[in-house]
Formats: C-alpha cells, sequence, structure tokens
C-alpha cells in the first residue's frame, strides 16, 4: 500500500500542475512616477501617478495596466500657468480631476512592447496605443495627444499647442 501512495501523489501534484492558473507580475508604482508632456508652450509634468500594474514579458495575456493621473499634480514650472491650466477653461480638475489609462491588451514589438487601451481625459475616452519598453525595473512610454480631441480648451484652438508629446516613466518594484 505505500509503494502506491508515492506514485498517487506524484501523479496528483502532475496532474494539478496542469491546471495551475498562471498570473502576471504585480508591480507597485513608485511615488517618483511622472508624465511629462511637452508642446513647447506650456510644458511640464503630472506627478500623483496611482494603479495597479501586472506585467509579466513571459505572459502578456494576464499582463495589464490600469494608471490614473491626479491633474492638480500638474506642474509647468509657472504658478500662473498651472492655476489656469486646472481651470475651467483648460482640464477642469473640480469636474475631471483625473486622466486615467487601462489596457485591453499589451503585445509584443520589435523595439518593446505595446499597450492599447483606454486614455480618459476631461469626460472623453479614446482608444490609444502606448509603445513603451521595460527595463531596469522601469516602463517608460511615448505618444502624442490632440487636447482638441477631448475637448481641452476648443474655444481657442490656436492658444497653446494642440498637440503634446507625452512621455511616460514609471519606477516600479516588486
Amino acid at each position: 500500500m505505500k509503494k502506491l501512495i508515492y506514485p498517487f501523489i506524484a501523479m496528483v501534484l502532475i496532474i494539478g500542475s496542469a491546471f495551475t492558473i498562471f498570473k502576471a507580475q504585480d508591480w507597485k508604482i513608485a511615488d517618483t512616477s511622472y508624465v511629462k508632456f511637452d508642446g513647447g508652450d506650456p510644458s511640464g509634468q503630472f506627478g500623483g501617478m496611482k494603479g495597479t500594474i501586472s506585467f509579466d514579458p513571459n505572459d502578456l495575456t494576464n499582463s495589464k495596466f490600469d494608471a490614473t493621473i491626479d491633474v492638480t499634480t500638474i506642474n509647468t514650472g509657472n504658478g500662473m500657468k498651472n492655476t489656469h491650466a486646472k481651470s475651467e477653461k483648460w482640464f477642469d480638475a473640480d469636474k475631471y480631476p483625473s486622466i486615467e489609462f487601462a489596457s485591453s491588451a499589451i503585445t509584443k514589438t520589435a523595439d518593446g512592447y505595446e499597450a492599447k487601451g483606454i486614455l480618459s481625459m476631461h469626460g472623453i475616452q479614446k482608444e490609444v496605443v502606448i509603445p513603451f519598453t521595460f527595463q531596469d525595473n522601469t516602463f517608460k512610454g511615448s505618444l502624442t495627444v490632440n487636447r482638441l480631441d477631448y475637448n481641452i480648451n476648443t474655444e481657442e484652438p490656436n492658444h497653446g499647442a494642440s498637440s503634446f508629446k507625452v512621455d511616460i516613466s514609471v519606477p516600479v518594484t516588486k
């Protein structure tokens, strides 16, 4: 009887491991994360990024990004511009206090990865693709956003840049 128990246990372990659900690695977003934007004038950055990141380069199907930026953390280097950017005319931070991104798919590319998902800003949701790399526990990505697509200061389309290059740097820990 004892001779049969060890093969039985081995068989249960092998069968059980065949049904193990793989989960992507969960990462904690560091407080030093930022999103820089550059449209000439204005330019600056947002801090205050929160969210969840589940990412495993070997399991992209179960990988996911869900991040939120606090609009009130905008910093252009000029206090008056910061106040203006938070106003009803631009980001309207009282009504739309956050910018959000939720991925729907992450894929491998020749240069790194791409996160496809919904960018929500100023009450508008648009599908975007963010190319990114992951190296030394830091996600780095970049995309161009047209503020007019998100109804930000559409009354003055020529006031400041309409398209902004957005650079994202997200240091993470396990």
